[in-house]
């Protein structure tokens, strides 16, 4: 009995392996597309967020007052905008993915349409007043849980030198391990400003995001 355990135990394993290296290679495409979809969805969720005010005889008064609701469109528009530019400049180097970056890709826009929700209670909580440092350190939060996931992707869509396209060179993918590392540590500095002062959480938030688009608009030229 313990013979044969012992040659299952072998037989399973060389068919595991087999099956591994058998794993048929998953095209960028439909992932890409998929993912394009969810980020459309999660903008026009911001968009709804804009309601027209009552009116009180004073238009323009009424619509100056929708102020922090302008505030959190514009930045966490900007945000979805920086995650996609990002996303495309990663799979723009893949030729293939497999289950793990499936996984991982599912997680960041799990955080992605997470974000409408944060937006909401960034801007009820600038109308508010006295509770905008919780709404600022609340969606920055989500700003560091985004920025270790899209991490995690890219990890994962690396492991594998297999995955990559030929042409694209090793000090490419330093660079743009090395940029994407930084993202949590900076978003979680921005966070923590929150604490301090709302607007200059809010400023480094908007600095952070607008570095990060046209670097990677820089990087997919390259």
């Amino acid at each position: 009995m313990v013979m044969f355990f012992k040659r299952s135990s072998k037989s399973v394993a060389a068919k595991e392996d087999g099956e591994k290296n058998s794993f048929p290679e998953i095209g960028t495409g439909r992932l890409e597309a998929f993912s394009d979809g969810v980020m459309a969805i999660a903008i026009t969720l911001l968009s709804l967020e804009i309601k027209l005010p009552d009116y009180h005889g004073d238009l323009l008064g009424d619509l100056v007052t929708l102020w922090p609701t302008y505030v959190g469109f514009v930045l966490s528009f900007m945000l979805i905008g920086q995650v996609w530019l990002n996303h495309h400049a990663v799979f723009h180097i893949l030729r293939v993915v497999d289950q793990r970056v499936l996984i991982f890709n599912l997680l960041l826009l799990l955080d992605v349409v997470f974000l409408p929700f944060a937006t909401s209670v960034l801007a009820d909580s600038l109308e508010i007043g006295s509770e905008a440092r919780v709404g600022a350190v609340f969606y920055g939060g989500v700003m560091v849980v985004g920025g270790l996931l899209f991490n995690a992707l890219w990890h994962s869509a690396i492991r594998n030198p297999s995955n990559l396209k030929f042409e694209i060179s090793e000090s490419v993918v330093k660079r743009m391990s090395l940029r994407f590392a930084f993202g949590p540590f900076l978003y979680m500095f921005a966070c923590v400003l929150g604490i301090v002062n709302v607007w200059l959480s809010i400023g480094t938030y908007i600095c952070l995001i607008m570095f990060y688009m046209m670097d990677s608009m820089s990087t997919s030229r390259g």
